[in-house]
């Protein structure tokens, strides 16, 4: 695809940042970006921000978490890393242990075809109490006392520690080449590894694993150098298809095709459902700068309906892919067709209120962030309204990291870091702002579905969605280099897909959200979003309905609990109405090859509504605990919130204060 000159420009930019200065690319400050620069090595289930966090504790005692939360600049990432990994060796990171006995690499040896050279990092482990200089190819390195440092490594290097060689045989083992074609007939995801589990891709890919740390790479008949002997392939195309495994053989120099074809589970498009993911980042930090040629490989091979790229900060004033979506905006991008749309988006970050994504926008907003390099404002209400009159649907993504109990109050999922929680949702919801939020997301599915339950019964009506967070421009750190759509937000919609009726099915409710099971909701024949008038006392007959393998548990929920649960497959359950209330489905499962999430197999829709005469559901007990909600709020923003000037915290508190008329007001429909 040939790119705008000002997308070629900041593509050129961003990948001077990563020469420079690595996968961060020179972002500031915060525990995340100190964690990115290490998240290639910690996938095994290594936590690095624990140790991380105990490093700034002991060199700042007396300091307050707001203090060491300005100190991450401060952490040493390879002394953390080294603690976190406590002695096991990575496949993608060598060490070089040096005691008082001596130096040796510790490595996993590596396949290397003839005339290649393998490409990795070194992490320096010294235990000696006394500085030491490690010579890596042309390079010294002046190891501090009990030391850790992280450095590149090639195989033909030479590496020295205190004048002596080091033996590099335990790095590589040589492989003969052999060549292999894969072919599905159509744009698919194909994972190819060799007998010992080393991944394989094409020339000019970037080497993307998934959160099961499977390799994998997008295309139809797409060929590639592997090496000879046992070589598996394993091909499959989203959720909505199985996956197909088949295993080869090769003699050195041989070239083979295989033509593999998945199995399709379910058809969504066929019966007027259309699966999106609307929050995916193309360019995010990472060690490729992505092009959006890769976006469309990857949506057509997982034959994405719905794809939203959004433009946005870090933790500092760069928008990255801004210059992308102002150039496309309004327009479906280039590789869009009659079953795939794709849009460049938006996500407004405020790091201590929560980010708001737009997607379908006919124009370009006024700003792009607020918080992290900024003042806490303008409120995210200002932003959204601003998003509403550009057309476009509104959410929060990956709201909630902290679980909290049913029946807890709201202070759990309120905690005081400044952790891009949606704290402010509780608000922009009363005032009609949202019209999504994202309950399958890359951060904690169960809290936030407990905090979108609340809202439903305190009188919001939003849609279930989904946002993964994929950032296209990661390689290797979980769900983030997970392929997009790995959860999707499925929405009924009405005639051809088109990015407006896609958003006013979402509006409308239309939906589920899902890591991968099809997920199907019936209320005496109704689906989500519709509203049933029903007379107190009547019994209504609740027909959930799944589809995919790896769901094991099926809950049937109104705004007083689960009230049948059982089984994948069918499950039936009547329920009596005797006040107003909603019906959702929630489909839980543990971890699975076919769920790319760490917490498993997760699916919510979105709410039938049933109204008892007439009365909108507006349960005391939510509409309480969003007014609880409301008022911690405005004491934590009183007391974390930064402002250039003191006149800017009464928007906020004008905010809430409209917010709790609202809810005070449907206190009367309880």
């Amino acid at each position: 695809m040939d790119l705008p000159r000002s997308v070629a420009h900041a593509t050129d930019e961003i990948r001077a940042l990563a020469e420079q200065y690595g996968v961060t690319w020179g972002e500031g400050p915060i525990s995340y970006t100190v964690g990115v620069g290490v998240s290639a090595y910690t996938m095994n289930g290594h936590d690095f921000i624990t140790p991380a966090y105990r490093q700034l504790r002991a060199k700042n005692p007396d300091a307050t978490e707001a203090e060491l939360g300005r100190l991450w600049t401060t952490v040493h990432p390879a002394r953390a890393l080294r603690e976190a990994l406590d002695g096991d060796v990575l496949e993608n990171l060598a060490a070089l242990r040096i005691t008082g006995e001596g130096a040796w690499l510790d490595a996993v040896p590596r396949t290397v075809l003839p005339g290649g050279v393998l490409e990795t990092t070194l992490l320096i482990d010294s235990s000696l109490g006394d500085p030491v200089e490690v010579i890596v190819g042309r390079t010294p390195y002046t190891i501090e006392p009990c030391g850790a440092l992280l450095v590149p490594l090639t195989s033909d290097a030479r590496v020295r520690v205190g004048g002596r060689a080091v033996d590099l045989a335990s790095l590589v083992r040589q492989g003969e080449r052999a060549w292999l074609t894969v072919r599905a007939g159509f744009p698919a995801r194909w994972s190819v590894t060799g007998g010992d589990g080393q991944g394989w891709w094409p020339e000019g890919v970037p080497h993307k694993v998934d959160f099961h740390r499977r390799p994998y790479f997008h295309g139809d008949e797409v060929t590639l150098e592997v090496p000879a002997g046992e070589v598996s392939v394993a091909v499959t195309r989203g959720m909505e298809y199985g996956t197909a495994e088949v295993a080869v053989h090769l003699e050195p120099g041989e070239r083979r095709e295989v033509k593999l074809r998945p199995e399709r589970l379910y058809d969504a498009a066929a019966r007027g459902w259309y699966g999106g993911d609307l929050h995916v980042h193309l360019n995010w930090m990472g060690d490729a700068p992505a092009l959006p040629d890769l976006a469309a490989a990857h949506q057509h091979g997982e034959d994405l309906h719905v794809l939203s790229l959004v433009a946005g900060n870090v933790a500092g004033a760069r928008v990255y892919d801004r210059e992308a979506f102002e150039h496309w905006v309004g327009k479906n991008l280039p590789w869009s067709d009659e079953t795939h749309v794709a849009r460049f988006g938006v996500e407004f970050r405020n790091d201590l209120l929560g980010h708001v994504t737009g997607f379908g926008l006919e124009g370009v907003p006024h700003r792009y962030h607020a918080g992290f390099v900024d003042a806490d404002f303008p409120t995210n209400a200002v932003m959204l309204r601003e998003f509403h009159q550009l057309g476009a649907l509104t959410g929060y993504g990956h709201p909630f990291h902290t679980l909290i109990g049913e029946e807890d109050p709201p202070d759990g999922v309120l905690d005081a870091g400044r952790n891009c929680a949606a704290r402010e949702i509780v608000a922009d919801a009363a005032l009609g702002l949202i019209d999504s939020l994202d309950v399958v997301t890359n951060s904690s599915n169960a809290a936030t579905s407990l905090v979108y339950r609340r809202l439903l019964g305190a009188g919001n009506l939003l849609a279930a969605v989904a946002g993964t967070d994929a950032v296209l421009s990661i390689s290797r750190r979980g769900t983030a280099s997970s392929p997009l759509g790995w959860g999707r937000t499925y929405a009924r919609v009405d005639g051809p897909l088109s990015v407006p009726a896609y958003i006013e099915a979402v509006r409308r409710c239309r939906t589920f959200a899902t890591t991968g099971p099809w997920v199907e909701l019936e209320v005496d024949g109704r689906g989500p979003g519709e509203r049933m008038d029903v007379r107190p006392g009547r019994r209504v007959r609740v027909v959930v309905r799944t589809v995919g393998p790896e769901a094991e548990l099926l809950e049937i929920r109104t705004a007083d609990g689960v009230v049948a649960q059982g089984p994948p497959g069918e499950l039936v359950a009547e329920v009596e109405v005797t006040e107003s209330t909603y019906v959702v489905a929630v489909v839980t499962g543990p971890r699975h090859p076919r769920s790319l999430h760490q917490g498993g197999v997760f699916a919510h829709t979105s709410p039938v509504l049933l109204e008892a005469d007439g009365r909108p559901v507006a349960r005391k007990a939510d509409v309480k605990w969003c007014l609880d909600w409301l008022n911690r709020l405005e004491r934590l923003i009183g007391e974390f919130g930064r402002f250039e000037d003191p006149s800017e915290l009464r928007p906020h508190l004008e905010l809430y204060q409209q917010a709790r008329e609202v809810y005070r007001s449907r206190l009367g429909m309880s």
